[in-house]
């Protein structure tokens, strides 16, 4: 089976007319430079790869507590930055991001890395994604100066109607849609492995998938983030015996610090690397998902409701990853390039970046790093401020809280499947549709949520006469990967099963949980009366946020990210931009800052770095309304320094941490780099 249906931007033109980079961003992006440069200097030699066993002593933190007698030699040491030659590759997981190393240092190029290390997340991150599920690949190919994308969302099966998930007219309990076979849509991973490698790759899907393959074999260490994951879980693995039999080992927790290991998914992935994914879409794999969907093997004297789903076997040969051109945005003289829809992500966090784009976001006082802003350490980092520095972070913090707002308004309103929906995708990411909605921000008082959508076909400036619609529910999980090689290739990649767990339902013998991602689309229109472009359909993509971004500086690529986290996808993705290239955070920290996430909705969310600060009080004067949420995202991403090094940076906390790999770490570059 070749899957081939991918999207190519016709190469990269320059910035557009009229967007040349302000002398002050530019500036801070330079002194962003010098701070990381400073940083690394700090840092020393960052491994690439441990000569002997990790041993890491966090296990209070998330990351993997030492386990001499499992880890195999050559496993890496978690750390959240490394810098060197030869290619990079961050995830959240130090497994998986060797599993991408391995590859770059056999000859393999970016694409097949991140295929490797995503193949290697469906074994250590079971929770998050894997062949049950679905995601965006974002590729930059440095010989010919193109931007590609592959769409690998899930879909409806060709039954779905509007009413998927009513019943007597009203929608089922979500908790009940979730945990069921009628949340799972037909999984887009495997194509999307097959297309990316077909395309792009230089190695076989055989040959990517060994060490995800080895792994699932020989185990991996259980840490406090995997068992704390799991024990949100037991409750609804405990009611699916392969799910049960798989994450709770004789009926109970995985112990921090034990090997787990899913010989299922090991020959589930001999069998792809034989086979090709025609072994899921038209073969065995298949025919056992089917099963499991519209005959959920529920455990006997389980009361749990658990509904059969109607995917077939002709939904799977059906399906085909998507073709389109990604989203392209303009900021302050950079390019960004993501994800068109069916996702959200290119579009809100491209018309966010365009009602800031006449906003002067930088630092108050001396320079752009007067005020070293948050820490690496702690509770996600503190904020910390003084005099005019702290009123300029109150000043950024408010105006990207309402930009998020405003894009958030117009995404719910406009943004759904293109296959089925007319969505304004062009219009939405015009700087005059992100004009004539700026003139609602005032730097005195914030606005009200739900602010009602603009109309980006036909703009009206500080219009808000329209009806308000709030923003849906969306799962928090999924997995994000960054990955760069010697020749300059660089992949953005966001997969998922959407919630935590996903369906909770792993497909019996093949080791792998099956999906809930249909629960994105609406149950019923957000609005009575308006017309919702994210209700189900036959054959139809749910609406996602996921926002893989590669950004160009006068035409070549500087920084690639993205991350987990439903809708807080988007403004993890945006705040972090912002806080690297206007604030001149290095990008390490500009990760690790404290977050908000504002999504059209009566109260802004705030990580424990924020709400502690008295920030949090300043914004309140304005009008905003907070709540607390301990953890928002956990981002991931490379950076192409001025000497050609690749820099790799991932989380210091969230979820445990997240591992940063260059393939040589030293400070010259070797032959044929």
């Amino acid at each position: 089976m070749s899957l081939r249906s991918t999207a190519t931007a016709p190469g990269l033109p320059p910035p557009a007319a009229g967007r040349s980079r302000s002398g002050g961003t530019r500036a801070r992006r330079w002194a962003a430079v010098a701070a990381t440069a400073a940083l690394l200097t700090t840092l020393g030699s960052v491994p690439a790869i441990a000569e002997g066993p990790a041993t890491p002593d966090r296990a209070a933190d998330g990351a993997r507590p030492a386990s001499p007698a499992h880890t195999p030699p050559g496993t890496p040491e978690k750390t959240p930055v490394a810098v060197g030659y030869g290619g990079a590759v961050s995830s959240v997981d130090q497994d998986a991001s060797a599993a991408g190393i391995e590859v770059l240092r056999r000859g393999g190029n970016a694409v097949d890395a991140a295929v490797a290390t995503a193949a290697a997340l469906g074994v250590t991150e079971p929770y998050s994604a894997g062949v049950g599920g679905g995601g965006y690949f974002v590729y930059y190919d440095a010989k010919r100066k193109r931007v590609s994308t592959i769409d690998g969302r899930e879909t409806a099966p060709r039954s779905a109607g509007s009413d998927l998930f009513l019943e007597n007219g009203k929608p089922i309990p979500f908790d009940q849609a979730v945990t069921s076979g009628l949340g799972v849509g037909t999984p887009g991973t495997p194509a999307t492995w097959d297309s990316a490698l077909d395309r792009w790759g230089t190695k076989s899907l055989g040959q990517v998938l060994r060490p995800a393959q080895r792994l699932a074999r020989d185990g991996f260490t259980v840490d406090e983030t995997f068992r704390s994951q799991t024990a949100d879980n037991q409750e609804r693995f405990a009611d699916f015996p392969a799910s049960a039999k798989l994450f709770l080992p004789g009926g109970k927790l995985p112990v921090v610090g034990s090997t787990l290991t899913n010989p299922d998914l090991a020959r589930t992935y001999d069998l792809l690397a034989r086979q090709g994914v025609d072994a899921l879409y038209r073969g065995e794999i298949g025919r056992d998902i089917v099963r499991t969907v519209r005959t959920p093997p529920v455990a006997k004297g389980a009361d749990r409701t658990v509904r059969p789903g109607d995917l077939t076997r002709a939904d799977l040969r059906a399906y085909t990853p998507r073709s389109q051109a990604p989203s392209r945005s303009h900021y302050k003289g950079l390019d960004l390039y993501g994800m068109a829809p069916s996702s959200s992500g290119g579009t809100t966090v491209g018309e966010a970046l365009n009602i800031l784009e006449s906003a002067e976001l930088g630092r108050a006082g001396k320079g752009a790093h007067a005020d070293k802003g948050a820490t690496t350490g702690g509770d996600h980092g503190t904020a910390r401020s003084g005099g005019d520095a702290r009123l300029s972070e109150k000043r950024f913090l408010h105006r990207y809280i309402e930009a998020s707002r405003i894009a958030f308004a117009d995404r719910g309103r406009w943004v759904g499947d293109p296959a089925f929906e007319d969505v304004p995708t062009r219009q939405l990411l015009q700087q005059r549709f992100a004009d004539a909605r700026a003139c609602l921000v005032s730097d005195d008082k914030a606005l009200t949520s739900p602010l009602p959508a603009g109309d980006p076909r036909h703009p009206k400036r500080c219009d808000s006469s329209g009806t308000a619609s709030p923003t849906p529910y969306e799962g928090r999980d999924t997995t994000h990967l960054t990955v760069a090689d010697k020749w300059g290739n660089v992949v953005a990649y966001t997969l998922t099963i959407e919630q935590t767990g996903g369906s909770g339902i792993t497909v019996p013998g093949r080791g792998f949980l099956l999906n809930n991602e249909l629960t994105d689309f609406s149950f019923a229109p957000i609005t009575p009366g308006v017309h919702d472009p994210n209700l189900p359909g036959p054959g139809k993509r749910p609406r996602s946020s996921m926002s893989p971004t590669i950004v160009f500086e006068d035409g070549r690529p500087v920084v690639a990210l993205g991350s987990p986290g439903g809708a807080t996808i988007i403004t993890t993705v945006l705040q972090t931009l912002l806080n690297h290239f206007d604030r001149g955070l290095p990008l390490v920290d500009a990760i690790a800052a404290p977050r908000a996430s504002q999504r059209n909705s009566a109260t802004t969310e705030l990580e424990p770095g924020l709400w502690n600060s008295p920030l949090r009080a300043e914004l309140e004067a304005l009008g905003h309304r907070f709540t607390k949420n301990r953890e928002i995202g956990a981002a991931t991403g490379v950076q192409r320094l001025p000497d050609g090094r690749w820099l790799a940076a991932a989380e210091t906390n969230r979820r445990g941490g997240g591992s940063a790999q260059v393939v040589f770490p030293h400070g010259t570059a070797p032959t044929g780099r």
